[in-house]
């Protein structure tokens, strides 16, 4: 199960208020850590979009504990994955009975620095005879997010690299109107 958020004329200080009451302490308290509205709603809704879908799995103990890269897991569900991602222009959550991970980006400026510190040779070629750079970067980017949330490392490897391992099935959309792109990431 994938859903994406992207209706972002909802982010609202009132929808916030909203929200704070449905969500258990924890996560009330980490969602006002946030200094921007965005955090505080991105944190909040996707935790109500990954309850919602767990609750249509009949799943209603939500406690979670996090391995030692923080990748967050259900304690009392071991069989159920899940991933949150989030952008300023989308949420993402996915919920699978298999390792999952996803990532949601924002198209944004590249530089070189980032270009090179993060894309291989191919990589950067295929980025600079792209149509369209910004969003071939950003699919790359989110592919590369998605495998590394899927193996629950987190970006601690040398980024040249992720995609060249086989055994992962990667799904890319990019949304050209809205200026996001999402990869989810399943072991094959």
């Amino acid at each position: 199960m994938l859903t994406i958020f992207d209706d972002m004329s909802q982010v609202t200080e009132t929808e916030v208020q909203r929200m704070l009451p449905l969500v258990d302490k924890q996560r009330r308290e980490e969602a006002l850590r946030y200094r921007f509205l965005f955090g505080q709603f991105a944190c909040l809704k996707s935790w109500l979009m990954l309850k919602e879908m767990l609750e249509t799995l009949e799943i209603n103990d939500m406690e979670m504990s996090h391995n030692e890269h923080g990748k967050p897991f259900l304690v009392h569900h071991p069989d159920v994955h899940f991933n949150l991602s989030h952008c300023k222009n989308g949420i993402a959550v996915v919920v699978d009975n298999a390792p999952v991970g996803i990532d949601i980006e924002s198209f944004r400026h590249i530089d070189d620095a980032l270009l090179r510190y993060t894309m291989n040779s191919s990589e950067i070629e295929a980025i600079n005879t792209s149509e369209n750079p910004l969003a071939t970067f950003i699919a790359f980017w989110t592919k590369k997010e998605a495998v590394l949330k899927l193996r629950g490392t987190g970006i601690s490897t040398d980024l040249h690299h992720v995609l060249n391992g086989i055994g992962y099935r990667l799904e890319t959309h990019i949304c050209h109107e809205k200026s996001y792109a999402w990869s989810v990431a399943y072991y094959d």
